[in-house]
């Protein structure tokens, strides 16, 4: 339908619309939303623990407990509507206020600010950069001692105490020798051991040091490769302004994109854009697509209702919703058409031709169908004496000769048959 966004306007989108969270999340009214759904949380929290105690408390204590339960619980029901409604109205504001959003920012774009460069993370396998320890080596054990047995005394040395000890002086003896052959040998067979250690060790740090290497190749490419992604995008950024400096008209209709990218529009009101510039004429052909009048919230607040125990929407009243919708409409072809000529500082667009439409079902037949809401040609030299902070957008866009519906809100199409500049 629409003409996707290029390269850079996709950027740059993304970079406000991460700008606009930030912004919302320090704004007065998000604050008191964020405070009321805060209390709707510990209002909540509370109902459920008395609830629990209730369900622990004694006969006598129910009663007691069940009111406190109650309490808590409508408490708990009247935080939330309160945190709806504090949604609510920063949704409406922020529809209100489409065009005055835009009015304190410079809406042009310094492609040069796109420029970027590579940035590469930590690399990961810093373990494989620390030498494996060198092994401690296998050290013989201490040499075998013989130890002559005490000879026998007193009585013992008379009856048989002599040939008993040379007994055990036999045994002790072989002992000591069995040992002493293992010891030798212990020791004999230590060179292998060491250098068996001494291999494993070596394999252990080839393997290491391969890993490395393949570690160090990996990220190394994903560097060069992150690189090359940084020397890509700016040289496209270098072709773009080159192009936009020769008026190029696919050039000039990218910075367009990357404008309209740039404008954040509120989430309950999104719009798109379709446009083609003609470097002949110096004329933008856009069309800008904002949400049915059904896409709109209708609620007017939220109330708890204790005799149903629920929360119940009241709704707007038709006059209340037709006014807020026609006039973001309106705004909405003011602030277009804004953002354009304050971003094309050196006046290559010097007449827009705009459409604002939406699509919806057709009341006459029940079919999709695209409505024209406002069709204009405006020329860059009128349009930037008005003082768009003080203008009632209807009138401004009646005043450029624009073809403008009697009523978006009812799907009511401009009569387009005398063309964008008639009317």
């Amino acid at each position: 339908m629409a003409r996707g966004r290029g390269f850079f306007a996709e950027i740059q989108h993304q970079n406000q619309l991460a700008a606009k969270r930030n912004e919302q999340a320090a704004r007065a009214a998000h604050r008191a939303n964020l405070a009321a759904q805060r209390e709707a949380e510990r209002a909540q929290k509370a109902a459920d623990r008395a609830a629990a105690q209730r369900a622990r408390a004694t006969a006598a204590e129910q009663k007691a407990a069940e009111r406190e339960a109650k309490r808590l619980h409508e408490e708990a029901m009247i935080a939330d509507a309160s945190a709806r409604n504090a949604e609510l109205a920063n949704a409406y504001d922020e529809i209100d206020s489409i065009l005055s959003a835009t009015l304190d920012t410079d809406d042009y774009v310094d492609l040069n600010s796109l420029r970027t460069e590579a940035e590469h993370p930590p690399f990961p396998r810093q373990d494989l950069e620390v030498p494996i320890p060198s092994p401690t080596l296998t050290v013989a054990p201490p040499e075998p001692t013989y130890v002559e047995p005490e000879l026998p005394k007193g009585l013992g040395a008379v009856f048989g105490g002599k040939k008993k000890h040379n007994e055990i002086v036999a045994k002790q003896r072989a002992a000591y020798e069995v040992a002493h052959r293992a010891w030798e040998a212990e020791v004999a067979a230590l060179p292998s051991v060491h250098q068996r250690e001494k291999q494993e060790h070596e394999a252990k740090e080839t393997q290491r040091l391969a890993a490395l290497d393949q570690a160090r190749r990996q990220y190394e490419a994903e560097c060069e490769q992150r690189e090359a992604e940084a020397a890509e995008t700016n040289r496209r950024l270098d072709e773009l302004i080159a192009g936009i400096e020769y008026n190029v008209e696919d050039a000039i209709q990218e910075y367009v994109s990357i404008v309209l990218g740039h404008s954040v529009y509120p989430e309950t009101f999104p719009v798109d854009y379709d446009f083609e510039f003609d470097a002949a004429l110096k004329e933008l052909s856009l069309t800008v697509v904002v949400p049915a009048p059904t896409d709109l919230p209708t609620e007017k607040d939220f109330r708890y209702v204790k005799a149903k125990d629920e929360i119940s929407p009241t709704i707007l009243p038709k006059k209340d919703q037709k006014e807020r919708y026609n006039n973001a409409v309106f705004q909405v072809a003011l602030r277009s058409l804004h953002e354009v000529f304050e971003a094309d500082r050196a006046g290559r667009i010097q007449t827009i031709a705009i459409e604002v439409c939406a699509e919806g079902t057709d009341p006459a037949t029940g079919t999709a169908k695209r409505s024209v809401f406002v069709a204009a040609a405006a020329e860059r030299e009128k349009f930037g004496t008005f003082d768009l902070a003080n203008v009632v957008p209807r009138a401004t866009l009646e005043h450029l000769g624009a073809l403008v519906s009697k009523s978006p809100f009812d799907m009511i199409e401009v009569d387009r048959s005398q063309g964008v500049r008639g009317g």
